[in-house]
């Protein structure tokens, strides 16, 4: 199993997509950690906003920023398993390693590690940009206080899953350019509107997003009104429930199916 995983992620290493996606979400995680910067302490018509920089809650908030990440691992999840039906070399493979499960599961160990490597990576650089930020503002910074810890297992914990999703999609559609546009529009607009609206929250709660939200336990008003995310113990064990659907899925719809 170590060497097929290895095969796995040397199949991935070898092309210039996951240095370039890194650095797109390096730029993304960069655009909204400026936006929090910018707007700090900032009211909106006299209500709650933003928090000031000095605070822990706008810790919080910042530290967050790295969930936007997520996109890009699911995405590269996508790529790791349609890629070899692109460009025809699932045959090969599973010549290669006649029983398909043992790829599959290989396939989703790679994913994890590659997530684990992205979420690794956005979180230094949000130590270089949120604990300066937080410091030049005149405000100490604790690490409970601000929940980092607790937020940043939840990172990584998002990251890793939605790497998995992606090959349980790519696994699912098979055609790489549906999957990926398919990852876009679940991350961007079906759980951007149930996790960001706080009134369809009691939905969203339920969603690998909304379950990564509750792990982080980020409990800021900026506005829009109370989150209603489920305990951070309840949103592990939702994500965990996801990890092994999507599993199940790709395994179970590679197995099956003829690959000509």
């Amino acid at each position: 199993m170590t060497a097929l995983v290895k095969a796995e992620l040397r199949k991935l290493f070898t092309t210039r997509l996951w240095w370039i996606m890194m650095l797109v979400m390096i730029v993304l995680v960069a655009v909204n950690l400026g936006f929090l910067i910018g707007l700090a302490g900032v009211r909106q018509n006299g209500s709650a906003g933003i928090p000031a920089r000095d605070t822990a809650e706008w810790a919080q908030l910042a530290w967050s920023a790295g969930s936007g990440g997520a996109i890009f691992t699911m995405i590269l999840g996508v790529v790791l398993m349609t890629s070899e039906y692109r460009y025809q070399t699932i045959t090969g493979t599973f010549l290669t390693t006649p029983r398909r499960n043992h790829v599959i599961v290989a396939k989703l160990l790679a994913g994890v590690l590659v997530g684990a490597l992205f979420g690794l990576v956005v979180l230094v650089f949000e130590a270089v940009t949120v604990f300066p930020a937080v410091l030049l503002s005149g405000g100490e910074l604790s690490l409970s206080a601000s929940r980092i810890p607790q937020i940043s297992i939840g990172i990584l914990a998002m990251l890793a899953l939605y790497a998995l999703f992606g090959i349980g999609l790519g696994a699912l559609v098979r055609n790489q350019i549906a999957g990926i546009v398919g990852a876009v529009v679940w991350a961007y607009v079906i759980e951007g509107i149930f996790t960001g609206i706080p009134v369809l929250h009691p939905i969203g709660r339920w969603l690998p997003g909304g379950a990564a939200q509750a792990l982080m336990s980020i409990d800021v008003d900026t506005g829009l009104g109370a989150s209603r995310w489920l305990p951070a113990w309840a949103g592990a064990l939702v994500l965990v429930g996801y990890a092994v659907v999507f599993a199940v899925v790709a395994s179970a719809t590679t197995v099956r199916r003829d690959i000509t």
